[in-house]
């Protein structure tokens, strides 16, 4: 069974045209590839009452506010019995996305996560209350308009589509592959070094190396020579 897509704004456009040239809903249907009765249910629900015929400029707007009505009953589902709810769960460290997942298992409430989070920031008293609890320190999220790829600014970073064919080979050691996790403030660092043929691994804890008031630092040569000298052991 293939799955029901709405119809796009150029469909739309499509059967009104093409019903000004006087064409039957079922040429219209498989022009685009449409069961008809898409195209009968298309017309019956957006055509205006008062024009008694379908128009694009008239069903976008019926579609429009059809839409607009139906995301404002979403936001009111959080009735009086579902908000404290939703408020004790979040306070117990759960995510929207976790919260969601509850209320469905246990209260057969089916609620987006998405809800959660405009509950949660459309209140300026519980969005302070409730940001402590969220995962990221409850940062709102925000699409990034034009800032860019957010890449690595390491001096002279060579990339990884240059590595050897060797070192695809996992074959030789001495192969390191490099993460690391940056703590609070960027005042230590967790570096997890992994050789790529023999997974010999370390877990060095480093602390950054400032000079003339930079941020620093982090040297990694030490426990990479380290490394090396315990794998020609």
């Amino acid at each position: 069974m293939k799955p029901y897509h709405h119809l796009g704004k150029e469909e739309r456009f499509y059967i009104w045209q093409a019903l000004r040239e006087g064409k039957k809903q079922k040429q219209v249907a498989e022009a685009f590839g449409r069961h008809p009765s898409t195209v009968c249910r298309e017309i019956k629900r957006n055509t205006y009452a008062q024009c008694h015929f379908y128009t694009y400029h008239w069903a976008m707007q019926i579609v429009k506010h059809r839409q607009h009505h139906a995301n404002r009953q979403k936001y009111r589902k959080l009735n009086a019995e579902i908000a404290p709810l939703i408020t004790q769960l979040v306070r117990q460290y759960l995510s929207p996305e976790q919260v969601s997942g509850y209320l469905k298992k246990h209260h057969a409430i089916h609620l987006s996560h998405e809800t959660t989070y405009r509950f949660i920031y459309r209140d300026a008293t519980r969005k302070a209350q409730l940001k402590p609890f969220l995962r990221q320190g409850g940062n709102h999220r925000r699409k990034r308009y034009g800032s860019g790829a957010r890449v690595s600014c390491i001096p002279n970073r060579v990339s990884i589509t240059q590595r050897p064919q060797e070192v695809e080979k996992k074959e030789r050691l001495g192969d390191w592959e490099c993460d690391m996790v940056i703590g609070q403030n960027r005042t230590s660092v967790l570096v997890t070094v992994v050789d790529r043929a023999s997974l010999y691994r370390l877990l060095p804890s480093l602390e950054p190396v400032r000079s003339g008031g930079q941020s620093g630092h982090y040297p990694l040569a030490a426990p990479l020579q380290r490394a090396g000298a315990d794998l020609d052991l």
